[in-house]
């Protein structure tokens, strides 16, 4: 008896597993024409704004801006704005306008969990030259609002990129736990990334 519950633990997952198709989404993302400004620097604060976009099926898209810097957040976020992250590269840097959505269906229910952002950084040792990068990120889901940036893959140069990118999204984004797990990296040099809560200053 022990023996056949053991195979059919066995047998379960695998039958799960290989019901889930995993495939991906395209969105566009364009500040002016698509995504609501909810908050703005005055006239004596910089140069900040904030944009909340559409992005797949109902899932928004926050793109926060400042000092020539981007900072992206993919889904649903926490209740308090603040909460999240400014996630960005140090030097300046701007996103392309294409989103690729890495869809999971199964029982006819198809979810988002993880996106793939091409980024242009400035290269620290050239102005004139910028380094493209792909960032990977966990999509923050209803109520739970855990996205973050969980992989940084080299795209210049490097024609397999996007798929490098797409393995990272399928076996980490939806594990991963968000200011605990180490980003996972592939190429060389990738600009430095940087984290900051918000809420602590």
């Amino acid at each position: 008896m022990r023996r056949l519950v053991l195979a059919i633990a066995l047998v379960v997952p695998w039958s799960m597993a290989a019901a889930e198709e995993i495939s991906s989404a395209y969105t566009e993302i364009r500040a002016e024409q698509d995504c609501v400004t909810y908050e703005k620097a005055g006239a004596d604060d910089g140069d900040f704004a904030n944009f909340a976009c559409p992005g797949y099926r109902g899932y928004p898209v926050l793109m926060f801006t400042g000092d020539l810097r981007v900072s992206m957040f993919y889904g649903f976020p926490p209740a308090k704005l603040d909460g999240v992250l400014w996630q960005s590269f140090g030097t300046f840097n701007s996103t392309g306008g294409k989103i690729e959505w890495r869809i999971s269906s199964h029982d006819g229910l198809s979810v988002p969990f993880a996106t793939i952002h091409r980024w242009y950084v400035q290269d620290e040792a050239s102005e004139a030259k910028q380094i493209e990068v792909l960032v990977v990120a966990k999509v923050g889901q209803p109520g739970k609002a855990d996205g973050c940036a969980v992989g940084l893959v080299l795209a210049t140069g490097k024609p397999n990129a996007n798929d490098l990118a797409r393995k990272i999204a399928d076996e980490q984004a939806r594990d991963f736990a968000c200011g605990a797990d180490e980003r996972v990296l592939i190429g060389e040099p990738i600009p430095e990334f940087i984290s900051v809560d918000k809420t602590a200053n």
